[in-house]
Order: C-alpha cells, then structure tokens, then sequence
C-alpha cells in the first residue's frame, strides 16, 4: 500500500489537482507520466446530465477511433452458412449458431462484441440476460444486427469503440496506449468525446457535458476543461 501511495504522490508531482487541462496538455502529462512495466490505457470519461433509466436520455453509440484502440478485440458472430465463412474470412473469433449459443449459457463468454445476423435473432434473444447486462447483446442501432458481417467484424477489429451511458451518468472508454503518439491520442479522444457529444438525446435538460476527465491505468486524474471542447 506505501508503495502504492509513493507511486501515485510521484505521478500528482507538480500537477495542479484543480486545473482545467486542455486534451492536448492532458495527454502530454500523461504520456509523459506513465512509468509502468506494460503499456498503460489512456482513458476518457465524461459525466452527463442525463438520467439513463428514462428511454428518451440514454445515451449509447459506436465510434470509430482514428487509431484504433492498441488491443486486439475478440469477435462472436452469430451466422449460418455463407454469413458464417464471410465471417471467418473477416477475423472473427468465434463463430456458430446454436452451438455458439449454448457455449454461452454454460458461462463461454471469450469475446467483447457480438455480431449477429438478423436471421439469428430468434438464437441469440434466448441469451439477453446473460449477454444485456455485459453489453454484449447485438444491436441494429449499433451495427451488430447486420448482414454486413465482413464490415462489422472487421470495424471491431480495426478498433471501433462502444460507448454506453452508465447509471450515475458516466460514459467512459479507452482512447488508446501510452506508447501511441500523442497525435494519435488526442485524434482519438476528439472523436470519442465528439461522439458522446453527438449523441445527445432529445431527453437531455440543462447541462449535457458537466465534466470530463482523462487518465491512465495507473496515471492521474486529469480533469478536462469542458469548453474546451466544442459543443456544450
């Protein structure tokens, strides 16, 4: 625990606990903080003035990160037939049909996203209480429903980020690793925080982005200031 708290007082040192950073000076703290054995995740997150168990304020989306996220994802693909070897061929990881959904009732879950095509909603439904509250559940809206399974698959490889508003308001995701430039960094929380921004829901009142802050898996907290950023 003491070597804990030395660890984090040396990474607080000469940082100002109340400042508002902009994303650029963030990273470069950041970046040049990180002392760690592994290749740290820098991370976004963002407090919204929403309240998510009203339907007209959750705030849910995907995006594309310009530089990808550093870590490789794995891919279930619900599919029969041609759809099944299309998604193959794209990378996934895991493909099958009722098999695959029952790998999953007996607690296989060796993926982060579930693709699946329409056809097989009928399989995969059975399985919303095990895959709905891990956010693995296919979604039309976010392009996890799809015939499109070579593009789907190959998005979520190549590091497409899902974002989903959590209980007390809080969207957060990775942005990337410590080792990327920082170009890269802050290009790809621009976009996450771009996205989240986009996706304000017709429910919100007053304040959307009330704060926002950055950090790394053993890093400081950053706090971001928010009219910095465009948008509310």
């Amino acid at each position: 625990m003491a070597k804990t708290a030395k660890r984090m007082q040396k990474a607080w040192d000469g940082l100002d606990r109340e400042k508002l950073y902009s994303v650029e000076e963030a990273v470069k703290e950041l970046k040049g903080r990180s002392a760690t054995k592994f290749d740290e995740t820098i991370e976004v997150a963002m407090n919204l003035g929403v309240d998510p168990r009203h339907a007209d304020q959750m705030v849910r989306g995907v995006v594309a990160l310009p530089h990808g996220t550093g870590k490789s994802v794995r891919v279930a693909v619900f599919a029969r037939g041609p759809k099944a070897e299309e998604a193959e061929k794209a990378g996934a990881d895991v493909v099958g049909a009722e098999d695959l959904m029952e790998a999953i009732q007996k607690g296989e879950i060796n993926f982060e996203r579930c693709i699946a095509t329409p056809d097989m909603m009928a399989v995969v439904g059975r399985l919303g209480k095990v895959l709905g509250p891990k956010g693995l559940m296919p979604n039309p809206k976010l392009g996890t429903v799809t015939m499109d399974v070579k593009g789907a698959v190959e998005a979520a490889k190549a590091g497409q980020v899902e974002y989903r508003v959590e209980k007390a308001g809080i969207v957060h995701g990775g942005v990337g690793k410590a080792s990327f430039d920082e170009a890269q960094i802050i290009e790809n929380a621009k976009a996450f925080i771009g996205a989240v921004i986009k996706a304000k829901p017709t429910g919100a009142k007053g304040t959307y982005v009330k704060k926002v802050g950055m950090t790394s898996s053993m890093g400081p907290g950053l706090k971001i200031d928010v009219a910095t950023l465009g948008g509310e």
